[in-house]
């Protein structure tokens, strides 16, 4: 096997746990308001106007994010498992992405700031998306085998909480505020309002990350150079890479990742969007609408947590993405809005749950010594995910002239996954 830093540490207490947990609720805000239901919207709108296709633009924007994170995570993560802690790369990522999250406040709703908001986004999006790789990687350090499942689901409820939170204000603080305070500009030509939004999810990622700063314990270091660093985790990943036979289990896990939570990452993207178009929702419905789910979905993770350390994670995984492939085809069918607010809360119920249990499986299955590589990997399938998905819906849209159409194509990808997810053979430790 691939040499490496060893992971001897003890499982951290429950306070520093609890710590781990904390950076779920301070990063979640950044892809709830900024890349779903705020600045991704104000972006395709208010910025790019009526001559340029802003939700194109925006779709380029996470595409190249994507590309870059699948370029960096694995090697960076190779890097990381040879230099033994995990934090300082955390650290150093972090803030790049406050800075570039707290910069989006001089986009103005022109176009010509379309070039300023695209770089900032796939800056932005590409270290978060990163974050997650040395985040997700130190979940076995610090829990112990018997309670991963649980620690991973109550971080998934906490940041859907945090998601949560962070909206509420943006929406009735900032957005909807009437009087509006802080010396902001609501009019058409500046919605300071809105663009306030990015410098409260920046002070919200820099306070809200202290606890793990201060408290989450990281590895030793391994007292290498950094010359010797970069040799030996490209060699560790090259040689990972190369020896993919003796990885069958977790090879086949990440193609059946990268197929269902294309399915629901596509889903919770574009969800929304959908429900614009057939039911012709205003900024403020999508808003509500999306409060609502971060309650449930964030609820759903937290109550199943108990599911993944009792039955296993890959029946948990199997049950969540099951439920969501058939309340998904639910709420394409139906013509009410009713119905679809109906079917909408109860698959996302299970949202969290599916990607509780499937970071935690992969917490289970990933040797200690090459773990955050293999995050690395995890992370590279969940961003081909994000866009291979956005894709294939755009695609069928197109060429069959119902958007309905094309969203069928998330329930695809979601029954192909489970079929492949049912063939791992996996013995939760």
């Amino acid at each position: 096997m691939a040499g490496g830093t060893q992971s001897a540490m003890k499982p951290a207490g429950p306070w520093r746990q609890f710590a781990w947990c904390v950076y779920d609720w301070a990063n979640s805000p950044f892809p709830t308001i900024i890349a779903t239901f705020l600045f991704a919207n104000y972006y395709a709108g208010a910025v790019a106007g009526k001559d340029y296709d802003g939700e194109a633009l925006w779709a380029i924007a996470a595409g190249i994010a994507g590309v870059l994170t699948a370029l960096l995570s694995p090697v960076l993560g190779a890097f990381a498992d040879q230099g033994g802690p995990r934090k300082p790369w955390l650290g150093a990522i972090t803030a790049v992405m406050v800075v570039a999250t707290a910069a989006m406040w001089f986009v103005e709703p022109s176009p010509a700031f379309l070039l300023l908001g695209f770089v900032l986004a796939v800056i932005a999006t590409t270290a978060f998306e990163v974050s997650m790789v040395f985040y997700n990687a130190m979940l076995p350090d610090i829990a112990p085998a018997h309670r991963v499942g649980r620690i991973s689901g109550w971080g998934w409820g906490l940041g859907y909480a945090g998601g949560l939170t962070a909206l509420v204000i943006s929406l009735f603080v900032l957005v909807q505020a009437d009087p509006l305070g802080l010396g902001l500009d609501r009019s058409d030509g500046a919605l300071e309002n809105v663009r306030a939004t990015n410098i409260l999810v920046a002070l919200w990622i820099a306070l809200f990350t202290l606890p793990f700063w201060l408290f989450v314990p990281d590895r030793p270091a391994s007292g290498k150079r950094a010359g010797a660093i970069v040799r030996e985790g490209l060699g560790t990943l090259w040689s990972t890479l190369k020896r993919w036979r003796e990885y069958r289990a977790i090879v086949r896990f990440l193609i059946a990742f990268l197929l269902y939570s294309n399915g629901y990452n596509t889903l919770f993207a574009l969800g929304a969007v959908y429900a614009r178009q057939k039911f012709g929702w205003t900024l403020a419905d999508v808003l509500q609408f999306g409060i609502a789910l971060n309650v449930v979905a964030g609820l759903g993770a937290v109550g199943f947590a108990w599911v993944d350390d009792f039955f296993g994670a890959k029946r948990t995984v199997l049950i969540a993405v099951a439920a969501i492939t058939v309340f998904a085809a639910g709420a394409l069918l139906v013509e009410t809005e009713a119905l679809f607010w109906v079917f909408g809360l109860a698959l996302s119920t299970f949202f969290g749950p599916a990607q509780a249990a499937s970071r935690s499986m992969m917490a289970r299955m990933a040797p200690p010594e090459i773990r955050t590589e293999l995050f690395g990997l995890y992370g590279l399938a969940g961003r081909v995910a994000s866009w291979a998905g956005a894709l294939a819906v755009g695609g069928l849209a197109f060429a069959t002239g119902s958007f309905r159409t094309g969203m069928a194509a998330i329930l695809v990808f979601l029954v192909a996954g489970l079929v492949v997810l049912w063939g791992v053979r996996y013995e939760q430790k």
